[in-house]
This record gives C-alpha cells, sequence and structure tokens, in this order.
C-alpha cells in the first residue's frame, strides 16, 4: 500500500526524522491560510497524488507569497497530472501539500528496502538526489551506495558512517544522519514496510538534513497489525477495478494489453500471462480467482475484466486443485449467458472433474473456444483478440 507525500511526512516526524513543516489543503482559500500560518520567505505547492515526476508535469510550484500560494493551487487543484508512472490516462489532484521552502545546498537519495535476494534490508543512497535511481542505476552505477543489514543483528553504527562518507557528508552532517537513518530504520521495522525513501535527501546552506520528499510503501499482507496504516489508504489512488476485486477477495492487477485473464493461482496466472506473450500477444490483466472460485465469483470476475474497453478476449486457465474445473465452467456458462458476453472466450480446464467441465463447456451452446494445453490456450486466445478464427 502506497501513502501520499503528507501522510508520509506525517510519519517521519512521529519517528524523529527531520523534515519541513508544511499542512494540507484541498480548496485554493485553504492553502493561502497554511502558507500564511507557515510564513516562509517561499513555500512549496505540491499535489499530492501516488505519482513521482510530479515537478516535471506541472504538480510542484513555487509561491513567495500566501496570495501566490493560493493561486499555485488554484492551477494544481483540479488538473489531471501526467507523469511516466500515470500514463496517458493520468491523475485527479484532490489535495495539495503547502511546505515551508528550504535553502538546498545538495540533493542526496536515500531509501531503505527488502533485499528478497540476499534475504537482507539494504540501504540504498546516492548523490544524485532528484532524479530517479533506476536512472542513476543505469547512467551512473559508481554513485549508488548499496549497504546490506542483517535482521538478526540490525543497523548498526559503521553501516551509517559508511553511507555518510559515500555521501561526502562532512562531521556534524554525518552525526545529523546516524539519527535520521535510525528513524528511517525504525519505521521501516515497527510499519511492516518494503520501501522507504528520500528523495531528495537536502542538505540545507546551514547544513541540516532534511526529508524535502518522501515515499512509502507498506506491506498489505501486515496491514492487520497496523490499523493506523490501513486508514492511511486513498481509494481514490487506486484502480476503481482493483478495489472492487479486493472486496470480493480477486488479486486483479489492470495492464495495458487486450487479453482478459482470469486463471486460479498467482503462479499459473503469471505462466499465462507469459504464454500471451510468447504468442505474440498481449495481457489486459493479472487476476487470481483463487482456490475458492464459484459461479459469483466467476461472474464478478468476467465484469471486472470487461470494464477494460480494450479487451478484445478472455482466457480462462484453471488448474482444478483445490477449486473443481466442473463449478468453474458451470460458473463461466453462467456468467456468458448473464452477461451477454460478446467477445471471444478461450477455456482451458485441468484437473479435478476438468472432463465434467470440458462437457458443460461443450454442451452450453455458446461460443467457446476449448484448449487442453497452456501453448494452445495462449495461441488461440491471441488469434481470437487479432479477430483471426
Amino acid at each position: 500500500m502506497n501513502v501520499h507525500e503528507y501522510q508520509a511526512k506525517a510519519l517521519l516526524r512521529e519517528f524523529g526524522v527531520a523534515v519541513p513543516g508544511g499542512e494540507l489543503a484541498t480548496t485554493p482559500q485553504e492553502a493561502h491560510a497554511a502558507a500564511a500560518r507557515l510564513d516562509a520567505p517561499v513555500v512549496v505547492v505540491k499535489a499530492q497524488v501516488h505519482a513521482g515526476g510530479r515537478g516535471k508535469a506541472g504538480g510542484i510550484k513555487l509561491a513567495k507569497s500566501a496570495e501566490e500560494a493560493r493561486d499555485a493551487a488554484e492551477q494544481i487543484l483540479g488538473m489531471t497530472l501526467r507523469t511516466k508512472q500515470t500514463g496517458e490516462s493520468g491523475k485527479l489532484v484532490r489535495k495539495v501539500y503547502v511546505e515551508a521552502g528550504s535553502e538546498i545546498a545538495r540533493e542526496l537519495y536515500l531509501a531503505i528496502v527488502l533485499d528478497r535476494a540476499q534475504e537482507k534490508f539494504a540501504i540504498i543512497a546516492s548523490t544524485e538526489g532528484g532524479m530517479e535511481i533506476e536512472e542513476v542505476a543505469e547512467e551512473s552505477p559508481e554513485r549508488i551506495v548499496t549497504v546490506p543489514i542483517d535482521p538478526n543483528h540490525g543497523l548498526q553504527d559503521h553501516q551509517v558512517r559508511q553511507v555518510a562518507f559515500g555521501l561526502g557528508l562532512d562531521a556534524s552532517q554525518r552525526e545529523q544522519l546516524q539519527g535520521f537513518v535510525a528513524g528511517l530504520f525504525r519505521l521501516f521495522l515497527e510499519k511492516d514496510a518494503s520501501l522507504v525513501e528520500i528523495n531528495p535527501l537536502v542538505v540545507t546552506a546551514g547544513g541540516d538534513l532534511f526529508a524535502l520528499d518522501a515515499k512509502l510503501n507498506f506491506d498489505d499482507n501486515a496491514l492487520f497489525r497496523h490499523p493506523d496504516i490501513a486508514a492511511l489508504h486513498d481509494p481514490d489512488e487506486e484502480d476503481p477495478r482493483e478495489l472492487e476485486a479486493k472486496q470480493i477477495d480477486l488479486a486483479y492487477v489492470g495492464l495495458d494489453g487486450n487479453i482478459g485473464c482470469m486463471v486460479n493461482g498467482a503462479g499459473l496466472a503469471m505462466a499465462t500471462l507469459d504464454m500471451i506473450d510468447v504468442c505474440g500477444g498481449s495481457p489486459a490483466n493479472f487476476l487470481d480467482a483463487g482456490g475458492g472460485a464459484d459461479k459469483e465469483k466467476v461472474k464478478e470476475a468476467f465484469k471486472i475484466i470487461l470494464r477494460d474497453p480494450e479487451v478484445k478476449a478472455i482466457l480462462v486457465n484453471i488448474f482444478g486443485g483445490i477449486v473443481r474445473c466442473d463449478l468453474i465452467a458451470e460458473g463461466v456458462v453462467a456468467a456468458a449467458g448473464e452477461l451477454g458476453l460478446e467477445v471471444p472466450l478461450v477455456v482451458r480446464l485441468q484437473g479435478t472433474n476438468a472432463a465434467e467441465g470440458r462437457k458443460i463447456l461443450a454442451e452450453s451452446g455458446l461460443d467457446i473456444t476449448a484448449a487442453e494445453t497452456l501453448a494452445e490456450a495462449g495461441e488461440r486466445a491471441v488469434a481470437a483478440a487479432r479477430g483471426e478464427a
């Protein structure tokens, strides 16, 4: 789960990490009042959406007075912000964060992540703050410092010093960084975060360290332990199809292809997406119906898939283990009939009661293309999406 910048900074403050003063505003008038209360020579008005690259897209503006802050908020609020991360559809800006400006001497990058490959945590730092870390890794990998942290030993002082020397900080700043990183690491552990990213981490003209921007990601599977974090969820920032899927216990992720997929099991779903790609097609979604799929869930899954106007064919790929293929077949037939399905449908059933399931499909009278193997299913789905027989 992601949170907004203003929410992330409130959490950073809670854990003793230095951030500039700021207030949330949902109207130009609130932005005016917030800027007046901050009483800073310069304030920054920032669009609050779950996406990077806001500045380049016009979602961050400087203001030298409360009136200018109001005008900036008026320009930003209600705009559709388009960045690399939002795609062409963009995101509607519903709120802004008004923050006191800082005299920036240097911009650095600092993050704590989970390194699954090494089964450790890792501090990632770079002197190239303000840039996307992927770009830095590609263009200047020598400017990235990576320090692994053993979960059994926790964060050590010498590891923070290694980061500080890599960033070229002086003695006073190295001391500040100790407390800064300690707070970030404590937040990372105590709140079950999967990413704590500060970009940029700024060194001010006076030599102080501040988190000028913050991105926090949290493990969805641990939210039951953190009702305070779960309460920060903003449904406006999510794909409505993904929200609907969550409500009926379906795992759905929208993609940019034209072949809708309904599969049971995450591994089989990933294999199905790969096979579609191998066959020359492009999946429109990841959808794991899980082991408890029934008629109603299958119908709701079809509804969610069909909300994407780009879907030209649907591939149902079921391996009957916990779930029986005949029950899935009944659900597919019922859903296709009730919804008046107009796009081509390819169905592959294997496993428990697969023969009974295929019989139900064959006797349904519906235009359903059957497939035996995964490769055959992929080929037929791609052909169907292209309008080929």
